[in-house]
């Protein structure tokens, strides 16, 4: 069978791979729409210390159930929809101890530790597998990014009564802003340019802020009260914005970074302490996100094909990342589809 393979740094192409058989308590997932991350786009540029190369990219997967092992529940039908949930975990570290499974030590995730989902079939253990026969089949790929962003609205325990701040519109900071007003809140975004700032609105945010043409503090400010955010959510993974996320939150607040910083990040400490903050890291998602999500897309009226900057076929799947690359700044998503 066919799949995408990144060779180096920006160069893909196309390789012939042994199609694999689903063993006890598998199922063979037959690939019909892959979401390309930016972990993927860092990949392909060189830049994801977590990737050995050559690797067939792709977490963000969405397709049906095309053959099953031994042992899998008669739920897992042949032909049944789906998503694939892209991580693992050992059972054994302090995380998965603690059910944190998420944020497992040993992690090796679809795409990056391991091969992923540019493919035509994968194998996967059948507790993987979220079927869904209602979400439209392109936006079940879309499901994984948008829990990321919903497991750190978690992490932040946003509720009704708080005022959160996000930092970066992209896929990631779009599921946290989604998620935010999913429960309640009120949410300011923050990015550089209209365009995702736009798209930010249309799922709930009640406050825009362009980053290139205005003050941020002094609005964020002005739009507080003079209060701060009590939560930021960082999802952008620079310096700059690493110590914007503390300047931005209210004394006793919460910052919540889902990015991270390729280089060391310089804080004036004191602000941990004099605004005694809850600083949380967010990794992944959990299930319980998978499922929040999926039922957030259920429910909501208008489907979210905004999120969908371009869709490739399969078989011009290595045109793609390329593509993001000359379209980084207009770009949400890119999705390939087969």
């Amino acid at each position: 069978m066919k799949a995408l393979m990144i060779e180096g740094e920006g160069v893909c192409a196309f390789h012939d791979v042994p199609a694999p058989r689903p063993g006890p308590g598998e199922v063979l997932f037959a690939i019909r729409h892959v979401a390309l991350c930016g972990s993927d786009l860092n990949t392909f540029k060189g830049l994801n210390p977590l990737v050995s190369l050559p690797r067939i990219p792709g977490h963000e997967i969405g397709g049906e159930i095309a053959a099953v092992g031994a042992g899998v529940p008669d739920v897992f039908a042949v032909g049944r929809r789906g998503l694939v949930v892209p991580y693992t975990s050992c059972g054994t570290c302090p995380s998965c101890r603690r059910g944190r499974v998420n944020a497992c030590r040993g992690n090796r995730t679809l795409g990056v530790q391991q091969d992923g989902g540019l493919t035509e079939h994968i194998v996967v253990p059948h507790e993987k597998v979220i079927l869904n026969d209602t979400l439209a089949p392109r936006h079940l790929a879309l499901v994984e990014p948008l829990s990321v962003g919903f497991h750190a609205v978690a992490r932040g325990r946003v509720s009704a009564d708080d005022t959160v701040v996000v930092l970066g519109c992209g896929m990631i900071g779009m599921g946290a802003v989604a998620g935010a007003v999913h429960q309640g809140a009120r949410v300011i975004a923050v990015d550089v340019g209209a365009a995702k700032l736009d798209i930010a609105a249309r799922y709930g945010a009640a406050e825009g802020i362009d980053g290139s043409a205005e003050d941020v503090a002094a609005r964020v400010e002005a739009l507080t009260g003079g209060d701060g955010a009590d939560v930021v959510i960082e999802a952008v993974g620079l310096p700059a914005t690493f110590t914007q996320a503390v300047d931005l939150v209210a004394f006793s607040g919460r910052v919540v970074y889902i990015g991270y910083a390729k280089e060391p990040v310089t804080y004036k400490t004191q602000f941990f302490n004099m605004k005694e903050l809850d600083i949380l890291g967010s990794r992944n998602a959990t299930i319980d996100d998978f499922r929040a999500v999926v039922d957030y897309l259920d429910r909501r009226e208008t489907p979210p094909d905004d999120l969908i900057t371009k869709v490739f076929p399969f078989a011009e799947a290595d045109q793609a990342l390329p593509y993001w690359v000359a379209e980084r700044e207009s770009t949400l998503k890119v999705m390939i589809e087969r």
